[in-house]
């Protein structure tokens, strides 16, 4: 059984490398930087993505006909990059066994506030997630610590508490398998889930 999952994640990790390689490959869209902020800046587009994930260039994020117009895989690999976090919410990476938010990840989670400021009645859940590095019970404390500091940033930004609710999968809810940085970084995340 064990060989059989490893022959799957090693298929995944190939596929994954292929449609990264094609998807990087493709015309690059220019995306201009957004420089973090302390307030709140004002709302953008959706497609306006204001970060991108850890990883990657800018400019390699789509624009909105670019992300109409992609591939079947194009899309599998956009939807890696934003994790299990709802429309039109973002997920915020951190760094390794870290939990404060980035600097770069600012944005990001500005505008997950801003869109729960505009729409007072949305409920989200905050979901930590660690690499598999460690042991289960220090990275479920760690996904804790990603969801509570995520938690408090909106809060100080006027989001009242009983709407966000918090909870930890550790290490448990990977969405990249290999064992290498940039799996690692995908799976260093908060992903924000929409509550109906």
């Amino acid at each position: 059984m064990k060989k059989g999952m490893g022959q799957i994640f090693t298929a995944v990790a190939i596929v994954c490398t292929v449609s990264l390689f094609t998807f990087a490959c493709s015309k690059p869209v220019k995306v201009e930087p957004v420089a973090p902020t302390t307030t709140a800046p004002a709302a953008t587009v959706e497609a306006d993505r204001p970060d991108h994930a850890p990883w990657e260039p800018a400019e390699a994020w789509p624009g909105p006909a670019e992300e109409e117009a992609l591939t079947d895989t194009g899309a599998r690999e956009l939807a890696l990059r934003e994790g299990r976090t709802s429309t039109p919410l973002f997920p915020v990476y951190f760094d390794f066994d870290r939990s404060n938010i980035r600097p770069d990840q600012e944005g990001r989670i500005t505008e997950n506030g801003n869109y729960l400021l505009d729409n007072m009645r949305v409920r989200v859940r905050i979901e930590g997630n660690t690499d598999d590095r460690g042991t289960r019970e220090y990275n479920m404390a760690l996904g804790e610590r990603r969801a509570m500091s995520a938690k408090k940033y909106l809060m100080d930004m006027g989001i009242a508490a009983g709407r966000l609710e918090t909870v930890s999968y550790g290490e448990e809810r990977p969405i990249a398998f290999g064992q290498n940085e940039e799996s690692w970084a995908l799976n260093r995340r908060a992903d924000f889930v929409l509550l109906r």
